[in-house]
């Protein structure tokens, strides 16, 4: 076996969710990544863990969401139940058609997020991972190589943790006692949002891996302005292009697409909580050095802010500060290298993707 994944076996399990003897353990993987799931349960099985393994087909979700009725999805009781019973999950996506889900209908995968809702919100409060198998599927969206996307997943992934948190650590402690944010790209973004009360969060591989963000979350009824998303991103299969949002009061009250606009539309009439923000979050990985078409990595690549409709992170959210509740969370990327700033209490923090910390900034 590639001892690139022996390495990423041994990240996941003893850097992101630290298995301990007795654990019990969720494992759920896409049959391409098989040998990355074999990995995970040798290191499971050499700390005295109890795993059970999902091995997941896209094809056959696929199968069942187009069979299904939209009103036919109810809470499904041992999925629930199971979540209640497990102490670490383990999320690896791998894909040999990206696209499989992309003749399933927006609303059917709509109704069955809000009906699955009580168990992610259960998986939310346990320790979990979720990560990349470098599968062709995700290195043809890239327009790599199987090869050179495989280099390009480790390199993100297999690195010295300790060593990035550190360096995040220098924008949580700007973010974290901050009232205000304003956010500005060219003449298309101009949001400001507060964060008052808010948590700012030091992803360092443990939740997601690869980490290499630090996020928050915006009080809800606070954001005011619009933001145009300059990267494309793939939701269930379909690419949306220009996305663009109005907020007034905290709420998408128009918006647009250069394509896929339908798709931007379903996952906004998710629910209520699918017109605000539930996240606010700086990409900090600068070993994520491209644009893949994976929000996973995505979403880390330095020069990079992102914004997510839908439920908030709860970790982000203090107890008494308020919180938006959502079935969806979906983010978005705004290119913040080039004619770009943040401002955090009206002091610029970050210019064309340079840090104030960091050598080269200029004021």
């Amino acid at each position: 076996m590639d001892s690139r994944i022996r390495e990423h076996a041994e990240v996941i399990v003893d850097h992101s969710v630290r298995i301990e003897k007795g654990d019990t353990v969720r494992v759920a993987a896409p049959t391409i990544a098989e040998d990355l799931a074999v990995a995970i349960y040798e290191k499971l099985g050499e700390r005295g863990a109890k795993p059970s393994l999902s091995m997941r087909s896209s094809r056959a979700d696929r199968a069942f969401f187009r069979a299904c009725e939209t009103d036919d999805f109810e809470l499904p009781e041992q999925s629930l139940a199971e979540m209640e019973e497990t102490d670490a999950v383990i999320i690896i996506k791998g894909a040999e058609n990206t696209a499989e889900m992309s003749d399933v209908p927006p609303e059917k995968i709509a109704a069955y997020r809000t009906a699955t809702a009580p168990v992610q919100k259960e998986r939310m409060g346990k320790r979990w991972v979720g990560t990349q198998f470098p599968a062709p599927g995700e290195a043809q969206l890239a327009e790599m190589s199987t090869d050179a996307y495989e280099e390009f997943v480790y390199g993100a992934v297999n690195k010295d943790w300790d060593e990035q948190r550190e360096f995040q650590r220098q924008m949580v402690e700007i973010l974290d006692p901050a009232d205000e944010v304003r956010l500005v790209s060219g003449d298309t973004t101009d949001l400001q949002m507060s964060v008052d009360g808010m948590k700012t969060i030091n992803d360092y591989g443990e939740k997601n891996l690869p980490g290499g963000e630090v996020f928050t979350a915006p009080v809800p009824n606070s954001v005011e302005g619009e933001v145009l998303f300059d990267k494309p991103l793939v939701h269930q299969g379909r690419e949306i292009e220009g996305a663009w949002l109005r907020f007034e009061g905290g709420t998408v009250v128009e918006h647009s697409a250069e394509k896929n606009e339908t798709a931007l539309t379903g996952v906004l009439d998710t629910d209520e909580g699918a017109r605000r923000l539930g996240e606010l979050g700086i990409g900090m990985n600068r070993d994520i050095d491209r644009f893949t078409y994976n929000m996973l990595f995505d979403e880390k690549m330095g020069d990079t802010i992102h914004l997510a409709i839908g439920k908030a992170i709860r970790q982000t959210v203090p107890e008494g500060q308020p919180y938006n509740e959502s079935a969806t969370h979906l983010d978005m990327i705004v290119d913040m290298s080039e004619d770009s700033f943040i401002e955090v209490d009206g002091k610029v923090v970050q210019r064309n993707g340079t840090f104030r910390f960091e050598d080269g900034f200029e004021d």
